[in-house]
């Protein structure tokens, strides 16, 4: 679908602005995650809070960071436990 169409704005490959939030699939991405993954996560409450914008779920730059701290903190307790 055109991005004209669906009010979407493409992002310019060699951009280098930091987008504020993240489609499920870029965030997936980024982490190097699979969607089944995150979804099986996120149904444990172990993935970073999403957000709707009309259609499209989204995760916030704040959140992304947030989950990664809280994702560290879960590995360093279980590392020092064992």
């Amino acid at each position: 679908m055109r991005p004209d169409i669906t009010g979407r704005k493409s992002h310019h490959p060699n951009s280098t602005i930091e987008p504020d939030a993240l489609s499920i699939d870029e965030f997936c991405a980024r982490h190097c995650i699979s969607r089944r993954l995150f979804y099986k996560l996120k149904s444990e409450g172990l993935m970073p809070v999403t957000f709707k914008l009309g259609t499209r779920v989204l995760i916030s730059r704040e959140a992304a960071a947030a989950w990664r701290a809280a994702r560290e903190a879960a590995t360093q307790t279980a590392n020092s436990a064992a």
